[in-house]
């Protein structure tokens, strides 16, 4: 593995770990964060929607452009979407 693709390797844990902070450090984020999601699900912009409404309602913020998010980010946001249609998968 090259050195640059470890150091970016290590950035983007570094950015997780301190998006996963944020999340903790807030009673109730991770709820609020699966409500938003769930509200924009179906959406063909739901990623950016959810982006918007996490950081208009919560401590975390997120760029609302693609360009403009962190691995961290953009791995949170997929994650997100990946759980809401798990959950709707099982109704």
């Amino acid at each position: 593995m090259s050195s640059s693709t470890e150091m970016s390797k290590a950035r983007a844990l570094s950015e997780l770990r301190q998006f996963l902070k944020k999340l903790l450090l807030e009673p109730g984020t991770l709820e609020k964060t699966l409500e938003i999601a769930k509200r924009h699900y179906g959406d063909h912009k739901m990623l950016d929607k959810v982006a918007d409404d996490i950081t208009a309602e919560t401590l975390v913020k997120i760029p609302m452009t693609p360009e403009e998010r962190t691995e961290a980010d953009q791995l949170f946001l997929e994650l997100l979407k990946e759980v809401v249609e798990e959950s709707q998968a099982l109704y």
